[in-house]
């Protein structure tokens, strides 16, 4: 069952993530919320539907290989139902944060990410030069029995620096405008879900950016 995302612990966060501009929570999903995710995850990559991501907005997307090398699928709320329960946590999400910290945050983008072995994602931030919809950055890691010699690990430069292992439910955020970060080369396969919480619905515009 999902938490109320209220209370004393709750308030500590915003905080933080006021002060910091990021937190980091682990044991972040419910357990059956975690296995439809991972179940979901496994049908996404045995039906190949990952492709190779690209960066920039809209239909300026390029692949760059030096610059990223993961794969991604995008995910949509009305064609994929055995991720209501996710999905449904965010709306709680999206609205707690909006109120603790003041801001219209209207929706959401999500997608699978994997890196495959020797795969990385070089130092950038999430809001697009001209665009400005993407206001918070969330990223879910599904990876078991992660060791730090596996490498890709996530690397926050700026304002803090700071590197977060991707372990199995943990659940980073930071701010998609201010937070320079990279994603450091993996040595094993690395999985996680990564996603904005949006200034206005992803409808709007080219990917609501």
């Amino acid at each position: 069952m999902w938490p109320t995302f209220k209370g004393e612990d709750w308030d500590r966060c915003m905080d933080q993530f006021a002060q910091e501009h990021f937190i980091v929570l682990d044991q972040f999903l419910p357990s059956n919320v975690l296995e439809s995710v991972c179940t979901y995850f496994a049908s996404v990559e045995a039906e190949n539907l990952l492709k190779a991501a690209a960066i920039g907005p809209g239909k300026e997307r390029t692949r760059i290989s030096e610059i990223r090398s993961d794969f991604v699928h995008w995910l949509d709320r009305p064609l994929m139902p055995e991720l209501d329960s996710f999905f449904d946590g965010m709306d709680t999400l999206r609205a707690a944060i909006a109120e603790s910290l003041f801001l219209s945050l209207r929706g959401y983008e999500f997608h699978f990410a994997k890196y495959p072995e020797g795969a990385f994602y070089k130092p950038h931030l999430d809001q697009f030069n001209r665009r400005e919809n993407r206001m918070i950055s969330v990223v879910i890691y599904l990876n078991e029995n992660w060791k730090r010699e596996h490498g890709g690990s996530l690397k926050l430069h700026k304002p803090n620096e700071k590197l977060i292992e991707p372990i199995m439910n943990r659940m980073v955020m930071f701010r998609s405008d201010t937070v320079l970060h990279e994603v450091l080369t993996a040595h094993e396969t690395r999985r996680s879900l990564t996603g904005w919480l949006l200034k206005h619905p992803a409808t709007v515009g080219v990917l609501g950016i």
